[in-house]
């Protein structure tokens, strides 16, 4: 389908020029907006700019003629109506501090959390880091089973945007509508964005499994004690039940348990293989996002007093240096206890 754009509707700004800033870029273009796409290397904005191809995270996905890559921060959210922040967890604070002293952005302009991350130290969602620098600003959050390079070739697929405004909430879901990409939206913007952070860390131990050369059975286990793991600790970080069991929750936890697109499940099965985390890490252009993740999660976990042994079990191989199959054998002799089931799962909602 072509990409057209209203050129007097206000354009929207995607900040970060990876692999998911340029499927969301593209994604908006097919959805028909105009897009500035920002990135912090001047070279490569050029290069998107002349070759309008992103070859070092999509190759062979086309940039849309309404989509401008730009490495002025200013111009790319000079009047936008929405702001979509793609950057790293570990870069967004200094980012969101960036935003903050920039005058060209709007006080009304919506600012989008599209990073599945916790910061370090401080166990913030990314969203809380927006409201924290830019407090005059709305804060929505973006999550759901939507790996960059499907999305950017238009396959079909949906997610949930979080806002604490339900206008917000519903003009953001109308930036997004195409006939390949579906956005529902929620007023839970804690349980979205957990479930979105937490996933990684269960993606991390199934890639383990897969690394390990286990078989189904295994893996089947594993995901469904993540599951109840995942329910567990985002409750108690603040997040509905419900939501866990939804697009952002059970849905982002299977395709990245699953996909051969997950980095972080390629980061867990070359740590069954036996390689370092920090080798892994030296080896892979993308940041895979449940590492940083594990650390914080698992300090909210203790912190909490919440039962987390998937993830202590990933915090100990990523950074005790415990050995994979230690890390099954204790998860595997762990005192046996009753199954506690989970709520049945309520389908009267429209697909």
């Amino acid at each position: 389908m072509p990409s057209t754009a209203d050129p007097t509707a206000p354009p929207v700004a995607v900040l970060g020029a990876g692999s998911w800033g340029t499927a969301l870029a593209v994604l908006l273009a097919h959805c028909g907006q105009c897009v500035r796409l920002w990135g912090r290397d001047p070279a490569q904005l050029a290069a998107l700019a002349r070759d309008r191809e992103n070859a070092p995270y999509l190759p062979g996905v086309v940039l849309p003629p309404v989509v401008f890559p730009t490495a002025d921060l200013g111009a790319a959210v000079d009047g936008a109506d929405a702001v979509l922040v793609v950057a790293p967890s570990r870069a967004l604070r200094a980012l969101a501090e960036r935003l903050a002293d920039c005058a060209a952005l709007r006080p009304d302009a919506a600012l989008v959390s599209c990073t599945k991350g916790l910061e370090h130290t401080s166990g913030l969602r990314m969203s809380e880091i927006l409201a924290e620098a830019l407090p005059r600003n709305p804060v929505a959050a973006l999550s759901g089973p939507s790996h960059a390079e499907e999305v950017a070739r238009l396959t079909p697929a949906a997610v949930v945007i979080g806002a604490a405004e339900s206008d917000v909430a519903a003009r953001l879901q109308g930036l997004l509508h195409c006939p390949s990409f579906r956005a529902y939206t929620s007023d839970d913007v804690a349980g979205i964005e957990l479930g979105g952070a937490l996933k990684n860390v269960f993606a991390l131990a199934a890639g383990v499994a897969d690394g390990l050369g286990l078989g189904d059975n295994t893996k089947a286990a594993l995901v469904t004690r993540s599951l109840a793991e995942l329910v567990r600790l985002g409750v108690r970080l603040g997040g509905q039940r419900e939501t866990f069991h939804g697009l952002s929750g059970l849905g982002d936890l299977m395709v990245t348990c699953f996909s051969r697109h997950s980095r972080n499940r390629r980061f867990g099965e070359l740590l069954g293989r036996g390689e370092s985390p920090e080798a892994i890490a030296a080896g892979m252009r993308m940041v895979a996002e449940g590492v940083p993740t594990t650390r914080s999660a698992w300090e909210c976990a203790q912190r909490l007093g919440v039962d987390a042994p998937v993830t202590r079990e990933v915090f100990a191989m990523l950074h005790e240096g415990k050995a994979p199959r230690d890390s099954l054998a204790g998860l595997m002799e762990r005192e046996p206890k009753p199954e506690k089931e989970l709520p049945i799962f309520d389908f009267r909602f429209s697909i």
